[in-house]
């Protein structure tokens, strides 16, 4: 099993940012619902939390309150460049160092989070916008998987 110890405190950075920078990234994906869509990120920690057990890396992930740097991005653009980006470094780093288990149980909760804001706001009369969808499947490719 892999945990918080197994990572440098840097490493462990980009590991647990990559879950709220999903978030962020679909949030400023379209606009209106910014809260229910941030809420939305804090919600799929507190669901994740109820599967303790089932994942010590996760269980120590989603025990740290989600947090994003969201000031050292100065546009949407910025924050999802650099964000997919931090989420191929986060992959990349959990390949290495994590279970196959581990990395698919991260990627799908990166995912889930990222369908969670989505579908916290109507847009349009959609559950989930084009925006929005597009922002989903730029992130299922940074990790390197499907798009729910």
């Amino acid at each position: 099993m892999t945990e918080k110890a197994d990572f440098t405190e840097d490493d462990w950075r980009i590991v647990l940012e990559g879950p709220p920078t999903a978030g962020m990234i679909v949030v400023t994906a379209q606009r209106g619902g910014t809260f229910r869509e941030t809420l939305a990120i804090a919600k799929a920690y507190v669901e994740a939390r109820k599967h303790h057990g089932e994942s010590e890396l996760l269980d120590e992930i989603v025990s740290a309150k989600p947090e994003i740097d969201h000031i050292r991005y100065h546009s949407a653009e910025e924050l999802k460049e650099h964000g997919l980006q931090h989420l191929r470094d986060a992959v990349e780093l959990l390949a290495r160092k994590a279970t196959p288990e581990e990395l698919d149980d991260y990627k799908r909760f990166v995912l889930n989070v990222a369908d969670k804001v989505a579908n916290a706001h109507r847009e349009g009369g959609e559950s989930v916008s084009a925006d929005e969808h597009a922002a989903i499947e730029a992130i299922a490719a940074s990790l390197g998987t499907a798009a729910p």
